[in-house]
């Protein structure tokens, strides 16, 4: 069963738009969801295979859970996504039951034909078995088919390729890749991209930190590779925290009503999925209300060259949180 793009059901979204109504700590952070419920879903194009995803899904490195009240937040988060017309999942061995917790709740809500999952393996240590490797994100994801499968952070890369290479020819995986999310990995990266048939890479990009658009992206689009981009809010820990630090209480910009942008949030996610390189961005989601803000960024317009170079200048001059 593979991702089909389909026109999905909004009885839920005045349900959802109520999460919305809670807020959240920087201003204005979430949107009315009613004002983009109506605007066209932006969906961009595999290179590889022309088919078109939502550019806007969740990543869930925070889904290693037990307990049932986070397992049912995150089951509404999922459901949420693909009733809101959103469709990637990204996930990895490394962030705990993170497979396993996306594999059983797609389980109870259906649809797996709605969903577009990518997973990523292991990180340190050796690999003793790679096909055991590819074997256990079926196992953990409890699914037939894995829509795209990441070597990690390059780990074992040469070791692990050709057992990825063999799960696509069976059809078993439909996209291969490889992913990072530091720049002392950039030219290992590209060396790879250069060495293998890639599908896709993951690499982190953000409005704060541009350097993966000074080479990594272009090599990318010469190689015909999409381009998942990892923490789009400015990195880990507290890189998020300090990039919405620098607009708190500031008011959007007047070219943010011209890309349909009603949150900085939006703002950072319309920025970096208007590069023609960038297929789709992964924004760590746990939440509805964030959920929510995060999808209406993967709707109606987009910042052309002129207006990213302006939001460039915009967020260069702003005081350092």
């Amino acid at each position: 069963m593979t991702y089909a793009a389909a026109s999905l059901s909004r009885r839920s979204y005045l349900k959802l738009g109520a999460a919305a109504a809670a807020g959240a700590a920087i201003a204005p952070l979430v949107p009315a969801f009613g004002q983009s419920a109506t605007l066209p879903r932006i969906t961009k194009p595999i290179p590889s295979s022309g088919e078109r995803i939502p550019c806007i899904g969740i990543g869930t490195n925070a889904y290693n859970v037990t307990a049932p009240e986070d397992m049912a937040r995150l089951q509404q988060v999922l459901a949420g996504l693909a009733e809101q017309g959103g469709a990637v999942i990204d996930t990895a061995r490394v962030y705990g039951r993170s497979e396993e917790v996306i594999g059983e709740l797609l389980q109870k809500i259906g649809g797996r034909d709605r969903y577009f999952i990518s997973t990523k393996s292991s990180i340190g240590g050796p690999i003793a078995d790679p096909a055991r490797e590819v074997q256990t994100a079926f196992d953990r994801l409890k699914v037939d088919t894995i829509d795209l499968l990441l070597i990690h952070n390059l780990h074992a890369l040469d070791q692990l390729m050709p057992e990825f290479i063999r799960a696509k020819e069976q059809g078993r995986v439909r996209y291969i890749g490889m992913s990072t999310s530091v720049d002392g990995q950039y030219e290992a990266q590209m060396a790879g991209m250069r060495r293998y048939p890639l599908d896709f890479i993951q690499v982190d990009y953000s409005i704060s930190n541009r350097g993966a658009a000074e080479a990594v992206i272009p090599l990318a689009q010469e190689r015909k590779m999409a381009v998942m981009i990892n923490v789009p809010f400015g990195g880990r820990g507290q890189g998020s925290a300090s990039t919405f630090a620098r607009v708190a209480n500031r008011p959007l910009p007047d070219w943010a009503k011209d890309i349909d942008a009603t949150s900085w949030a939006q703002v950072c996610l319309k920025y970096i999925v208007s590069h023609p390189g960038v297929t789709v961005a992964i924004p760590g989601t746990t939440q509805m209300d964030h959920l929510l803000d995060n999808q209406a960024a993967g709707r109606g317009r987009l910042p052309d060259a002129a207006l990213r170079r302006e939001i460039e200048t915009y967020w260069d001059a702003l005081p350092a949180a």
